[in-house]
């Protein structure tokens, strides 16, 4: 039976200091079963101190661990500082924060690998909230701020109050999975659930990669509270930067909410301001709209198309290359769609603008054929006939890009 991972295991022995290094190394016949990987990038002056807690937390609890730096590109002189503490130092040439994660997985031997910055921003005195969990049979342990504890000054305002929330907001939106924190910079994960992740992200979208992953795996997950103090140097190293590398990877995960939802709003509110415009002008929160705006309208509602399309193709190329996720429309629609419904389509659309024009034709040639003034119905038959061509042109393009894959064009 294993211990409340709340409450902290161990020998009861007071602070493990200089003497941390020789007590983890003291049990060479034990297989490791714990490894800390600290991804570094100048921390001269820091990850000596965190690599020191860290072997101080595999002997408080008496957990058989190694420690391993995986440098970054350090020109400050961290790996020697590192190495002194008694880490294990790797290096990647690749600059990114998953390529020194999976750097440091590669070089890992412990059953249980712990993943923690290396600015010292995390108390690694709770080491056994992260592997006890693991030991009881669950797959990702998962460290929260949110539910913990954020020292003043850790954090910037835009951070933790507007761009924090909102990446974890679209991870919940899109992998389903119950996080309240998606950086968090402290989490562990199994051997075995290690081996179930295709992770590849080099940049700071790591962290959200091994969650959407998790959750694909359907792996057994747990968050544990920690605390988030400020770096020793107290300068915060979280950047807008980082945080848009993480939104543009969660956005590219559902071409239904970068792409489908998006346009469809803009093609059905484009098409909508036409047609509210077709019979005459109409005068809304005091300003009169008149023809003007249905030429807006129309513009609105072919770039709306344009957008949709593009949703379509990267959920058809994702479905049938197999080259990353897709909306789960997407396979229902390709079970009914083929080109010549594609086709019917965008042909009756385009037939329906021309016998607009038609109308407009007979129209003016029935008055003589002078002065033409009939732009409401012309601009609507024009928007009618490009999207019909579209549609038609689409669905050729749509039948190229996934072949066979459904048993017809």
């Amino acid at each position: 039976m294993h211990a409340n991972p709340l409450e902290t295991p161990g020998t009861g022995g007071g602070a493990f200091e200089g003497g941390a290094a020789a007590a983890v190394a003291s049990i060479p016949s034990r297989a490791i079963e714990v490894s800390i990987v600290i991804p570094c990038r100048d921390e001269a002056g820091i990850i000596g101190a965190c690599v020191r807690d860290a072997l101080a937390a595999l002997a408080r609890c008496g957990y058989a661990g190694e420690v391993i730096v995986s440098d970054n590109g350090s020109s400050d002189g961290s790996t020697a500082e590192a190495a002194e503490a008694g880490a294990t130092v790797v290096r990647q040439p690749i600059r990114g924060y998953g390529a020194a994660c999976l750097r440091g997985f590669e070089a890992a031997r412990g059953e249980q690998i712990v993943i923690v910055d290396g600015d010292g921003t995390y108390d690694l005195s709770v080491l056994h909230r992260f592997v006890e969990p693991l030991r009881a049979g669950y797959d990702v342990v998962l460290g929260t701020r949110r539910n913990g504890e954020i020292e003043p000054g850790a954090m910037r305002g835009r951070h933790r109050h507007i761009l924090e929330p909102l990446l974890t907001h679209l991870l919940r939106r899109h992998a389903h999975l119950p996080v309240s924190d998606v950086r968090c910079g402290i989490r562990a994960l199994s051997r075995g659930a290690l081996e179930e992740l295709r992770l590849g992200a080099t940049g700071m979208e790591f962290a959200s990669e091994m969650l959407v992953e998790c959750a694909r795996a359907g792996l057994a997950t747990v968050e544990v509270p920690v605390s988030f103090r400020p770096r020793a140097d107290r300068l915060p190293r979280r950047s807008i930067g980082d945080s848009w590398r993480v939104a543009r990877y969660l956005l590219l995960l559902s071409p239904m909410r970068l792409f489908v939802i998006p346009g469809l709003a803009l093609l059905l509110s484009g098409l909508g301001l036409e047609l509210l415009l077709l019979p005459g002008p109409v005068r809304l929160w005091g300003f009169n709209m008149d023809y003007h705006f249905m030429f807006v309208g129309s513009a609105t509602a072919l770039l709306g198309l344009q957008v949709v399309l593009l949703g379509v193709y990267a959920n058809t190329y994702a479905l049938v290359q197999n080259a990353g996720p897709y909306d789960s429309w997407a396979l229902r629609f390709h079970r009914i769609y083929s080109l010549e419904r594609g086709a019917l389509v965008g042909g009756g659309l385009f037939v329906a603008g021309l016998l607009v024009n038609g109308y407009i034709l007979v129209g003016w040639v029935a008055a003589g054929a002078g002065m033409l003034f009939a732009v409401r119905p012309a601009i609507v038959a024009l928007t009618l006939m490009v999207l019909g061509a579209e549609i038609v042109f689409a669905s050729f393009f749509l039948s190229l890009l996934r072949g066979s894959e459904f048993g017809r064009a």
